[in-house]
């Protein structure tokens, strides 16, 4: 079943793999795993196993469903390129996606090295697009592994963002997708430090979209900054009928 998503940069998330292991500081206070275990509480049955990384091959088969054209968060409560995830699973989900150019399929890992060794194995269609998240700039070796990857696109989610990302390495990069943590022990983010990347982003003609200024309350904090709201998407491929525009 195709889940309409609340978050901002995406219109439908997708899971054929939920639960997932920890791996670097943004990770500490997983949305994730607090939903995977809220569901688990209330007798979901994919979410049994609470947050333990759990493959779901029924799932696999969902896009083949959707007639309207969308915007897919692939693997939001994991990390398809978990190493515990099967890279025979991997092949056949990239070979659904690939087959399916109507959509767009928004792939986020913490795991690009993995990505980029399986990549030569993979199909890459124009509406597959590969991210990587990158928290702090002790990550930017993720950004080097990612944009060796042949995708159409190529973005970093700095969300939540926990420091600084002075001299973003931007070549290669086509989308920037900047938020502050949110929920129980949210952790600070400057505004500096936003608009530091904003205006990186701005001078290397990437695109940049600022999701959230996070907090308990996301929603009183809301998405402006300096009065606007940044929803750029990338000007590389027509995806979903459209182009997206800056």
């Amino acid at each position: 079943m195709a889940l309409k998503s609340a978050i901002e940069w995406t219109e439908t998330t997708w899971n054929p793999v939920t639960g997932c292991t920890k791996v670097s500081e943004g990770c500490e206070n997983c949305y994730a795993e607090r939903f995977a275990i809220r569901l688990q509480g209330m007798g979901a049955p994919k979410y049994k196993n609470g947050f333990k990384l759990t493959i779901h091959p029924e799932a696999l088969q969902e896009p083949l469903h959707w007639r309207k054209p969308r915007l897919v968060f692939v693997c939001s409560m994991s990390d398809l390129f978990h190493p515990d995830v099967p890279t025979s699973f991997i092949r056949k989900l990239f070979e659904i996606m690939s087959n399916l150019e109507q959509h767009t399929f928004q792939v986020l890992t913490k795991r690009p090295e993995r990505l980029l060794r399986l990549s030569e194995l993979l199909p890459w269609t124009r509406n597959i697009w590969v991210g990587t998240t990158v928290e702090k700039d002790k990550y930017y070796h993720r950004i080097y592994s990612l944009v060796k990857v042949p995708a159409k696109v190529r973005f970093i989610s700095a969300e939540p963002l926990l420091g600084p990302l002075h001299n973003l390495p931007l070549k290669g990069i086509n989308w920037v997708i900047v938020g502050g943590e949110s929920g129980p022990g949210a952790r600070y983010m400057s505004p500096a430090w936003v608009r530091e990347i904003r205006d990186q982003c701005v001078d290397y003609g990437v695109a940049f979209f600022f999701k959230q200024w996070g907090g308990i309350n996301k929603k009183r904090n809301g998405r402006v900054l300096d009065n606007k709201i940044w929803n750029e998407y990338p000007r590389i491929e027509e995806s979903l009928g459209r182009i997206f525009e800056q």
